[in-house]
């Protein structure tokens, strides 16, 4: 656009709004509804590069994670138990109760091609996870904060 089009734009807008003042418009602006803050829910994709995509999310408390086999490999999410927050639930791709009994039960719990799996964190923390048959390179942190 040429310098002197915009600045003909401009004043034939400004021309437009000459008379409006803010007494006539407050009697005619409709008041805007302030958002609600609530759960929050963050997708990490689980890729055929075998990573998690993003590596680290950082969540609030009550928020959920979900994750989504995005390729054509399953994959799982397991947290490392050891390494949870004090308070913290463990969580498990399966519904797992311990991470022994997710690693003994793989391929259960698997999520498959287009599959998902969500988990909700009620305790601030950093919850180190991997993926069961590819946690040579596949390992993720949620921050609950």
């Amino acid at each position: 656009m040429h310098r002197r089009t915009l600045l003909q734009l401009v004043g034939a807008g400004t021309v437009g709004l000459a008379g409006c003042s803010d007494a006539d418009s407050a009697a005619t602006e409709t008041p805007i509804a302030t958002p609600t803050t609530g759960p929050a829910e963050v997708l990490v994709e689980m890729t055929d590069s075998l990573k998690f995509v993003p590596e680290t999310v950082e969540i609030g408390v009550g928020d959920t994670v979900v994750w989504e086999t995005v390729g054509s490999v399953a994959h799982s999410v397991t947290a490392y138990e050891s390494d949870l927050p004090e308070g913290g639930a463990f969580f498990a791709s399966g519904e797992f109760d311990t991470e022994s009994a997710a690693r003994g039960s793989y391929p259960e719990g698997s999520v498959g091609p287009g599959e998902t799996y969500a988990h909700t964190f009620e305790t601030a923390g950093e919850y180190p996870y991997f993926c069961i048959p590819h946690e040579s390179g596949m390992i993720g942190t949620v921050v609950v904060e």
